[in-house]
């Protein structure tokens, strides 16, 4: 990290020696299109993501938490199952799963009478269908909550269920507050995860310059341009730059969220 702060005050392509430059490379990221482009996209999924993946979650781990016996330990397994798929593999995969002429979401889509878009090569439908990849991954967060669940004391259940409480009440006022601490964390995790987003995308758009062409930035992840810059052009001053400017943007993101999760988080 000091070496990536030192570097991020010069200009350096990895053969020659590192050039002061001052705040050059910072100068150039406010100057940069393609950096709001890629801050535009990564923040819009992230908003996108991290709801829906928490939510997902949650409803996994709510019907994990209902399987008692041998099944238990076996569905656990096949929910987690899915987070030891290499990320790589995974993005080939919806290569496939999205394709607009074959591909096997489309033809479900078409059963029901409806036309499914080009996910991987319309612009418009990129960023969704790379929503829906993401979604594949859910197997920590889904353990996680279900650890909390596990936790959640019977005794308040019970005593809510006497008193005439539904299932939803007791979701609402005695398992949710129960497992905030969990909740919380997941939320923090998949923030940082999101904003970090490169395997996937990179594999499924950028993997081939013909696919970088067609694609242009209607893909463009913040940290597959961070990539670009320092790996492709070695730019690595003005990735190292880049890096920072992320990392800031997590710390305060975070920031925030610790503040917020102070007031609705509830620690025993």
């Amino acid at each position: 990290m000091i070496a990536s702060a030192v570097l991020s005050f010069t200009d350096y392509d990895l053969i020659g020696a590192p050039e002061f430059v001052g705040l050059d490379n910072y100068a150039a990221l406010a100057a940069d299109p393609r950096v709001a482009r890629a801050i535009e996209n990564t923040l819009l999924y992230t908003v996108i993501h991290v709801p829906l993946a928490c939510v997902l979650a949650l409803g996994l781990a709510l019907l994990l938490n209902q399987v008692t016996g041998r099944a238990a330990g076996v569905f656990r397994t096949v929910f987690y199952l899915p987070s030891m798929t290499p990320t790589v593999a995974v993005g080939v995969l919806f290569l496939f799963l999205l394709n607009g002429q074959a591909g096997l979401l489309n033809e479900v889509l078409g059963v029901f009478g409806i036309e499914g878009p080009q996910w991987t090569s319309d612009p418009d439908w990129m960023l969704p269908g790379i929503v829906i990849m993401s979604l594949w991954n859910l197997g920590a967060s889904t353990i996680v909550l279900f650890a909390a669940l596990r936790n959640v004391p019977r005794e308040l259940t019970e005593a809510a269920m006497i008193d005439g409480a539904g299932s939803w009440q007791r979701f609402r006022h005695i398992t949710l507050p129960m497992i905030s601490a969990a909740l919380f964390f997941v939320v923090i995790v998949d923030t940082i995860a999101a904003l970090q987003m490169f395997d996937q995308v990179y594999t499924m758009y950028f993997g081939t310059s013909q696919a970088q062409q067609t694609t242009g930035d209607a893909a463009l992840f913040y940290v597959v341009y961070l990539f670009q810059q320092g790996f492709q052009y070695l730019h690595m001053g003005y990735a190292s730059a880049l890096a920072w400017l992320l990392f800031a943007v997590i710390a305060v993101i975070t920031f925030i969220q610790i503040k917020v999760g102070d007031r609705l988080v509830h620690y025993e």
